[in-house]
């Protein structure tokens, strides 16, 4: 509900007003937010612990290196359990707050700005969840991130060009062998011709493994995608 089309201290007047209204809080700590604050309060994302070039690096070697699919990916921040951005995260995903992913999404794609100006995004699509799963959630996290960064970067991004056709268990206590053998076959591109020679970039809230993202990544390729990109809120060990 923030006012976006004024500037200055007019729209942080008008969101101060709101704010007595309708008053929003923290979704990490549950504090009162400030006019100038959104979603997740200054303390709270300072507390973030932030990924450094070595560990994306690092990370990135791990993960999707030897499979030739992924060309790079880049995650702003570690995910850490029981701390702010777990819950940060916990609420888009199962408390329909919309707006966190959002800002989620926009603060990657500054941080994107920053530190892979290089990448050259046609399409961003967010890793698609089956549709039982959909239902029963009401929607896709991942794709208010992804609406984010398009929001940011100034590019398209679409959930209609890669389905999930295939229901998979939750993937938290599985080993690398087990989360590749679960997601195996879970991805179809409904539209090849939305994704021949354009160069994609895949987002989800964390990535783990990179076994979803590779999955998704490597049908892509083969219908004609040029070069795949991952992005994530988070990586996780």
């Amino acid at each position: 509900r923030y006012v976006m089309s004024l500037s200055g201290k007019t729209k942080l007047f008008i969101n101060s007003i709101l704010d007595l209204i309708l008053p929003r809080f923290c979704c990490a700590c549950l504090i009162k937010l400030s006019s100038n604050e959104d979603t997740i309060c200054k303390i709270c994302l300072s507390r973030i612990q932030t990924a450094s070039k070595e560990r994306l690096k690092r990370e990135f070697d791990r993960k999707f290196l030897n499979k030739n699919i992924v060309s790079d990916f880049f995650s702003p921040f570690v995910f850490e359990k029981d701390k702010e951005l777990q819950y940060a995260i916990h609420s888009l995903k199962y408390e329909n707050k919309f707006p966190i992913g959002i800002f989620l999404g926009k603060t990657l794609a500054n941080r994107i700005k920053i530190n892979r100006p290089y990448w050259n995004i046609d399409l961003i699509i967010p890793i698609p969840l089956h549709q039982l799963k959909k239902a029963e959630r009401g929607y896709n996290q991942s794709f208010y991130i992804a609406k984010g960064i398009g929001n940011i970067l100034k590019i398209n991004f679409s959930n209609r060009v890669v389905k999930r056709i295939k229901y998979t268990e939750s993937q938290t206590t599985m080993t690398l062998n087990e989360r590749e053998e679960n997601i195996f076959g879970a991805f179809r591109v409904r539209n090849k011709n939305a994704v021949k020679s354009k160069n994609i970039l895949l987002v989800d809230d964390v990535i783990t493994t990179g076994a979803t993202i590779s999955e998704c990544g490597k049908i892509l390729l083969e219908a004609g995608a040029k070069q795949i990109y991952a992005a994530s809120v988070a990586i996780a060990d």
